[in-house]
């Protein structure tokens, strides 16, 4: 009665969060208002000891004797320093839309070598560029490591979480901005998350009934076009006004997701299952190898022999058979499992047979 209540419970749930109607922007994104990646080679330096190991990681080297050329400092030819104090990095950032120069961004640092830690090191200047290779901010500043590693003179150590990559909360500062296209033209574009031709043909609909005929059209099952101002504060509270309407989009396709790692089913609405029927039931069998040793004959002449024997034992649980009759729903899937007994792993089985013989409508998708 319990598993009873809860797919019950499911089905409410289901049903009711189909009723309910999305704002656009949380369904949508609007073309061209997007994040770039920034990506930046660095030194860490000030680490207390467990930097790079620079005779296994000549580029820690080459990095640190280029620095210090900058600054008028010639190591003599031959001599490669073997600090400890210091690390190769890699630093990368999301530049968001819009940014401007003088605003900083979160930035995360990733050890490049050996080194064991980057806890209490500061990252030295490092430009970061776009795939242009234009340089578009400057990071700087004291890495935050959540990690935590310690060695003990016996070779044994504790590891907490990964304290080779940290953060510098606003370790960016942006030098330069990105074109944006959202002042161009005399529309707009809207993509929605997730392609549907029924969501695409809602959101035109809505749009049009609330600002008027032939402005927005659905161009697939992703794209929806808006005529837009061309003014761009015009444009500014035209998408305000825009991303905050409510409409009901379509209802996703019937899917069935099996994580196989964890074991765990979600079964999606307008599941259906046609007339079949489920043996289920666990079959152990059990080996256990006797070895007896088999002495000769007193002066026999004959030598000490070993025979093995297998006792082999079948245990088969009770079977329990259920059958589906033709286009059972949801409930009636989780209300059958139940009652039958299945684990999570059982009842990845019974929904892959179900599929492969045809009984299960919809797509199934392990993951």
């Amino acid at each position: 009665m319990k598993y009873i209540k809860i797919a019950i419970l499911l089905i409410l749930v289901t049903f009711q969060s189909a009723a309910w109607a999305e704002r656009i922007k949380d369904i949508t994104t609007i073309q061209g208002v997007r994040s770039n990646q920034l990506v930046g080679y660095g030194l860490v330096v000030g680490l207390d000891g467990s930097g790079d190991q620079t005779s296994q990681t000549p580029f820690t080297v080459q990095s640190l004797k280029s620095m210090l050329l900058q600054y008028g400092i010639t190591l003599p030819p031959g001599v490669d320093p073997q600090v400890k104090n210091i690390a190769a990095v890699t630093v990368h950032a999301d530049l968001p839309p819009f940014a401007k120069i003088g605003q900083t961004i979160d930035i995360t640092v990733s050890s490049l070598g050996n080194a064991k830690s980057l806890r209490g090191g500061s990252l030295i200047m490092t430009p970061l560029k776009g795939v242009d290779g234009n340089i578009y901010a400057i990071a700087q500043g004291s890495l935050v490591v959540g990690g935590l590693g310690v060695e003990g003179a016996d070779g044994s150590s504790v590891t907490i979480n990964i304290p080779s990559v940290g953060r510098i909360p606003n370790g960016a500062s942006i030098e330069r901005e990105i074109a944006n296209p959202f002042a161009q033209g005399n529309h707009i574009v809207l993509n929605l998350r997730r392609p549907d031709f029924t969501t695409a043909k809602r959101l035109a609909d809505a749009i049009n009934h609330i600002i008027g005929p032939n402005n927005a059209f659905a161009k697939d099952s992703v794209t929806v076009s808006v005529n837009a101002p061309k003014d761009v504060s015009q444009r500014v509270s035209f998408v305000s006004f825009l991303e905050n309407l409510e409409f009901q989009p379509g209802e996703a396709a019937a899917k069935v997701i099996i994580n196989s790692r964890s074991g765990t089913v979600v079964i999606g609405n307008h599941v259906k299952v046609y007339s079949a029927a489920v043996s289920h039931g666990n079959l152990s069998v059990t080996i256990t190898n006797t070895v007896d040793v088999v002495q000769p004959e007193a002066l026999s002449g004959g030598t000490t022999a070993e025979n093995l024997q297998s006792d082999i034992e079948v245990t088969a649980d009770d079977n329990r058979m259920f059958r589906f009759p033709e286009g059972v729903t949801l409930s009636d899937i989780v209300r059958a499992v139940n009652q039958v007994g299945a684990s999570p792993g059982d009842l990845v089985a019974i929904l892959e047979s179900l599929k492969q013989v045809g009984a299960l409508s919809a797509e199934l998708i392990v993951i």
